[in-house]
């Protein structure tokens, strides 16, 4: 596998041609896209002004026709950079991937299952499930799969219209842990800790009747950082080994988001919560810029990392 270097290498020296190809479509795109808007809203105000303006429930009809500009507006967004985006994938991010690992399968438009989502125990059920970048393959021996993911939730408001919560959003990841086990120990950032201090954090932690049972961990910063969960307390303190602790704290810091974990069927399940669709070309910032660059770059060695950085290639984890 390539270090970061290597891959920025790689990417300024052998994509950059392709990329500033991509770039003088993006900004032909976005003038479109801006001219096409522009049309829109004109349109539609027109149309207000001369049929409803004036009217006794005008203010009432004036939110459905901004919602209806956002929504056609959404739509040309989605139509117009359509080829624009499977050109971009194929041509710069599938590269990235071979560059980062030749034994890396990509495919833009496919993502990790719904069943194998639920499997992990990390969120509620989702309503609607979808995601895009989906990457399989062996790192180190060891069978990886990640891709992006956004789950979200039915609810009603106070009015009883159907709307949607984004319950997950971001990298989901889902790796073979060559550590023999039965149970399910789940592993989620810990929100009341760090909101209502350790006494009442706690408390609140063992009340969560969602979960089994709560389990308390030696490390400090570990328990600061997460709560965890399990159905078997003596097994999850196997999995979760003072050394692994660490790794996980330190991979916590390199991600610099959420992170939520868990064991499930001698699975690891990793989810890095970013709330955005990554590895997107961008409309209205340039291509070329060195922080994009950066972010396509370590999002992919961070996911394709977590072998390494919690060992899960060592065989002395090896399932019996």
């Amino acid at each position: 596998m390539k270090n970061v270097d290597e891959l920025t290498t790689f990417y300024k020296n052998e994509l950059y041609p392709t990329l500033e190809k991509f770039e003088k479509q993006r900004k032909k795109l976005r003038t479109r896209l801006i001219f096409f808007f522009i049309i829109i809203v004109w349109n539609a105000a027109t149309i207000y002004f001369f049929f409803f303006f004036g009217n006794e429930n005008s203010f009432d009809i004036l939110p459905f026709f901004i919602a209806g500009i956002f929504a056609i507006g959404s739509f040309l967004y989605k139509y117009l950079r359509r080829d624009y985006r499977a050109e971009f994938k194929e041509e710069v991010i599938k590269p990235l991937i071979n560059e980062l690992d030749s034994n890396l399968n990509y495919s833009a438009n496919l993502h990790i299952s719904k069943d194998i989502f639920n499997r992990s125990l990390l969120f509620s059920t989702p309503d609607i499930y979808s995601g895009n970048d989906f990457i399989l393959g062996l790192v180190d021996s060891t069978k990886i799969q990640f891709s992006d993911i956004h789950a979200q939730k039915e609810y009603e408001d106070s009015k009883g219209n159907k709307k949607y919560s984004t319950i997950f959003q971001g990298l989901f990841i889902v790796a073979d842990f060559n550590k023999n086990f039965y149970g399910k120990t789940v592993i989620l950032p810990d929100v009341a800790q760090s909101t209502f201090g350790n006494m009442l954090g706690s408390w609140l932690q063992s009340k969560n009747t969602n979960r089994d049972e709560l389990v308390k961990m030696d490390n400090l910063e570990f328990e600061k950082e997460f709560v965890v969960y399990s159905d078997d307390q003596i097994e999850a303190r196997y999995i979760l080994s003072p050394t692994l602790m660490e790794r996980i704290l330190d991979y916590k810091k390199k991600s610099k988001e959420k992170l939520y974990l868990s064991f499930v069927d001698n699975h690891l399940h990793l989810a890095i919560d970013y709330r955005k669709d990554l590895f997107e070309p961008t409309m209205f910032t340039s291509l070329l810029d060195d922080k994009l660059t950066h972010e396509y770059i370590n999002t992919l060695h961070l996911a394709v990392s977590i072998v390494e950085e919690l060992k899960l290639n060592q065989k002395l984890w090896s399932k019996r």
